[in-house]
């Protein structure tokens, strides 16, 4: 073991993340890395999952998840049980278990997308509401831009949207930046039919929360079409993209192109039911001439879907 003063303590005090934390910097890998270490070793977790870990947003319950841990011990060079000691018995599950937001079909923000609390104060601070049905998406089309820098440089978004109530004047997006995100430097800029109103930002957590804007209520069975980007230039690298749906929606286009200086090795499609399930869906994806990749998806039920991909 390393003769850090701060790990030792933490390895002995807890909690578990603020060990993991120690451990990882103790040690000098990146996520990444750590990331390569687990997949050589026939273990999959994803940067979001490690990232969530590090920071006590999630812990690691699922078994392949503890296997994951113990990994761990032996590539940071730990003592063994050092980290699995200090998760404690697994959290209960089920319905009503405090996630912050309405149950109920369809799905929710929770679901989709974590940590719950702090995006429910944010949607608080907006007068919105986790379980809000007023819109249903018919389509989506996006596009990211990864620059040399290997970050997410420019991400927009074209959306259609049919009112399913009365009085719809307004959409919240909800954006959630990788592990070192400033949330202060995040911009959200409206393109066409709409305009940018309040905006929510929670550093510890770096969610971002903003209301676009319409120029009026709309009427069950209108539609309204929205294009903004969202701009993020914390400049942290990253690996993977997703988009939750809270509930059913039409078709969803996802197109990330890359820097010609900067082009990664591996590239899959994925979806999963919710965060903290596994993939049920995936697939290679191979860049074209442009240096990008997309993918296409019809009918979508709840759930979370898009492109990761890893760098040398």
């Amino acid at each position: 073991m390393s003769d850090d003063r701060e790990l030792r303590i933490a390895l002995r005090e807890g909690p578990f993340h603020v060990a993991l934390r120690a451990a990882v910097e103790a040690r000098g890998l990146t996520l990444d890395r750590l990331r390569h270490r687990l997949e050589e070793r026939g273990l999959r977790v994803g940067m979001t999952s490690l990232s969530y870990w590090q920071q006590g947003l999630r812990r690691p319950e699922r078994p392949e998840s503890l296997r994951a841990v113990r990994a761990l011990e032996e590539i940071l060079i730990l003592p063994p049980r050092s980290l699995m000691g200090l998760l404690g018995p697994p959290r209960p599950r089920g319905r009503g278990q405090g996630n912050g937001a309405p149950p109920g079909p369809g799905g929710s923000y929770p679901s989709v997308l974590e940590p719950s609390r702090a995006l429910s104060a944010l949607l608080h601070d907006l007068d919105g509401v986790a379980d809000d049905r007023r819109l249903h998406i018919g389509g989506m089309y996006e596009t990211l831009q990864i620059g040399p820098d290997r970050s997410i440089v420019r991400r927009e978004t074209l959306q259609v949207m049919r009112a399913q109530e009365d009085a719809a004047d307004r959409h919240i997006i909800v954006y959630r930046g990788d592990l070192g995100c400033d949330v202060e430097r995040v911009r959200i800029r409206a393109l066409e039919d709409c305009r940018v109103g309040r905006v929510r930002r929670d550093g510890p957590t770096a969610l971002v929360a903003a209301e676009l804007l319409f120029d009026r209520a709309l009427r069950i069975g209108e539609t309204q079409v929205l294009r903004y980007e969202l701009a993020d230039p914390s400049g942290v690298e990253t690996t993977e993209y997703e988009r939750g749906f809270r509930f059913p929606a039409g078709q969803y286009t996802l197109r990330v192109s890359f820097a010609a200086s900067a082009l990664p090795v591996g590239i899959r499609r994925f979806a999963r039911h919710d965060h903290g399930a596994e993939d049920h869906d995936h697939a290679e994806l191979t860049l074209n001439a442009h240096h990008a990749v997309h993918l296409v998806a019809d009918s979508l039920q709840p759930g979370l879907l898009g492109i990761r991909w890893s760098w040398l």
